[in-house]
């Protein structure tokens, strides 16, 4: 236990020798240094907790340092809340002020004021340290690669000034909160951490400092303080009634207003209608914190709470409120990235919509679902930071993330596009762990009985499949272009997209070990019984299927390279110049040929879809907060 106050200060001192460093060469090492070491301190932690067998590990109030850090995180409230008003009064956000003000003062006062019997401030289970080292190493090589990607991303952005070191720092940053929070047991220290993602992912979404950016990243920080203020209300419904303030009370209290009030939070921070629009306007930033925003950090921290409350959540309001939120963001946001050309965009609207599946398998609160959430996480970080990763240098190199401009990519950058194409597969074909969690959910949504939930997920893997074969399409499509493209990707972009790629081969194929060794555990330390989900003589069909996937790639690349060698020219509606690129018309016009995706921009656009999406979501949530406050009260 000894190695958590380590895990978590190491990237936080890293953030602040970071925040120093100007030179880029020595900020490179910086960071290579310091990833390394908090992949090697979440393996020391693993290893501890393996030693005492793998059982949950508690950190009780008598430690040494804990009535330290307890004064220290009063502290860092009011600092954090100094710093949201200074920013807020200078650009005249003044509504976020309130609720800056209101939580902190809230906490503080039940911190000072209520009684309360203080018995557990750290845990260390088999979820806890699923997301620590999801955090280190996906987190770690998110930080990696953002070494060649900053510099490629200010040669291309001259008009944004480099403050990389800045940027740098936050990112560090943000993975000491991330290990703290998924390490806390006790409520308040747990909102510490969970209040310091959200200022810090302000900070990083506001880094140009363009009107847009500020905008976007003052429009998450009031939502997520917005789920703050019932992080709060919930710590002090607890203190005042229950006399405690750990997870497990809360939990094994079965109170249904700080469950629903702490559920409300995880919904905001996993970006779910109606507060979706927060991680969408994220896509502003540089796309290394993307990738974290999105895979390993900021909406995995709301997904880590709903699935801890999931036993407290299984056939109650609150399981309601929950379920119906994700099932419909699930369907809402598929939808509407059907509509996206921006590549950015339509890996928002996934990420979306995958966790709106795992938030709805978390609000149903059953065994099935609950592995199948945890499934749904383990293989959305990696593939979905890999495809972050891969948008990214492909806009440096290409100067664009349009889609329609990936045609024939395949040819072009045939790296890029073998990435790309191993992150889409993993994202919705077999024999991949999202297909294969989906088939789970689908079955445990039946078995509950839940049909709405059935069609949500039907209709919403169904528009899934489109959006995805669209993109995976344009890559591999042969299209002959004047157009060269240079590769820029940089050597420590392509080390952390190589061992994303690497593991999630390896997750597909390992699957049945992941299911018995880490998902089964959890599952059995949340409900204290775990029965087998799939079957495991499941291993030589997974390993056809994984060369299948492999094979059809490198088949259709082996063909359009010979074609491209030797073409024929085709038929066009005119005279081809003799480069299947352009022709002559009718009139004697030059004319472009080029193939396009349908977008269905009237049917699924966000502007047709998104203002009904909020108000039905946001009508259901406050239909059922009242219902269950109403209740107790």
């Amino acid at each position: 236990m000894e190695v958590i106050p380590v895990l978590i200060a190491w990237p936080a001192l890293a953030a602040v020798l970071l925040a120093l460093v100007r030179q880029p060469k020595a900020r490179g090492i910086v960071v290579y240094a310091a990833a390394a070491g908090m992949m090697l301190l979440a393996l020391a932690l693993l290893g501890s907790w393996l030693s005492g067998g793998g059982q949950a590990m508690l950190l009780a109030p008598e430690s040494v340092y804990t009535e330290y850090a307890d004064l220290a995180m009063l502290v860092g409230e009011f600092v954090l809340m100094a710093l949201i008003v200074a920013l807020s009064i200078r650009h005249r956000k003044y509504p976020v002020i309130l609720l800056s003000v209101g939580q902190t003062l809230l906490v503080a006062w039940s911190e000072i004021s209520l009684p309360v019997e203080k018995t557990t401030h750290m845990r260390v289970d088999g979820l806890a340290m699923l997301l620590c080292l999801i955090a280190a190493f996906v987190g770690g090589f998110i930080c990696i690669y953002a070494v060649g990607y900053m510099k490629a991303y200010h040669e291309h952005h001259t008009e944004y000034t480099d403050r990389s070191s800045f940027f740098f720092s936050m990112l560090f940053l943000f993975l000491a909160a991330m290990f703290g929070l998924v390490l806390s047991e006790n409520l308040v220290w747990m909102y510490f951490f969970w209040e310091v993602t959200s200022v810090v992912s302000f900070l990083l979404i506001g880094y140009t400092r363009t009107e847009e950016a500020v905008n976007n990243s003052f429009r998450a920080l009031w939502m997520n303080l917005l789920g703050g203020c019932g992080f709060a209300v919930a710590i002090v419904y607890m203190a005042a009634t229950q006399g405690r303030v750990e997870l497990t009370a809360v939990v094994s209290s079965g109170a249904a207003v700080p469950v629903a009030l702490l559920a409300f939070a995880a919904l905001t921070k996993s970006a779910q209608l109606p507060f979706s629009s927060w991680l969408l306007g994220a896509m502003v930033a540089p796309t290394p914190s993307s990738a974290l925003l999105h895979s390993a950090t900021m909406v995995k921290a709301g997904v880590y709470l709903l699935i801890r409350l999931s036993p407290a959540l299984a056939g109650t309001a609150g399981g309601v409120m929950v379920s119906f939120i994700g099932g419909f963001t699930f369907l809402a946001a598929s939808m509407m990235a059907i509509a996206q050309n921006d590549g950015k965009k339509v890996l928002a609207f996934s990420t979306i919509s995958n966790l709106g599946l795992i938030v709805a398998c978390a609000g149903i609160g059953e065994e099935e679902t609950v592995w199948a959430a945890v499934l749904l996480m383990i293989f959305h970080s990696v593939a979905k930071s890999m495809l972050f990763q891969a948008v990214g240098a492909i806009e440096n190199s290409l100067g664009t993330r349009d889609i329609e401009a990936m045609h024939g990519l395949l040819l072009r950058l045939p790296t890029l596009s073998y990435i790309m194409g191993i992150g889409i597969a993993g994202m919705y074909l077999a024999p991949f762990g999202m297909l294969i969690s989906k088939w789970v959910a689908l079955k445990s949504f039946v078995d509950a009985g839940n049909f709405l939930l059935v069609v949500f997920l039907a209709y919403g893997s169904a528009t899934t499949m489109l959006y995805w074969t669209k993109w995976l399409s344009k890559l591999v499509s042969l299209h002959h272009t004047k157009e060269p493209v240079t590769d820029k990707t940089h050597r420590d972009q392509y080390l952390s997209m190589f061992v994303h790629a690497g593991a999630t081969l390896c997750l597909c194929l390992l699957f049945p070990l992941v299911s018995a060794r880490v998902v089964d555990p959890i599952v059995r330390t949340l409900f204290g019984s775990a029965h087998e989900v799939l079957s495991m003589n499941v291993l030589t069909t997974m390993v056809i299927m994984l060369v299948s996937v492999l094979f059809v790639p490198t088949l259709m690349f082996v063909l359009t390279r010979a074609t491209h060698r030797d073409y024929v020219p085709i038929y066009m509606g005119g005279a081809n110049v003799g480069d299947n690129t352009y022709f002559v018309n009718s009139y004697g016009e030059p004319e472009h040929l080029y193939l396009s995706n349908w977008y269905l921009r009237f049917e699924f656009g966000m502007r047709r879809l998104m203002r009904p999406a909020v108000i039905v979501s946001a009508g259901v949530i406050v239909v059922m907060l009242c219902m269950i406050i109403g209740g107790a009260v």
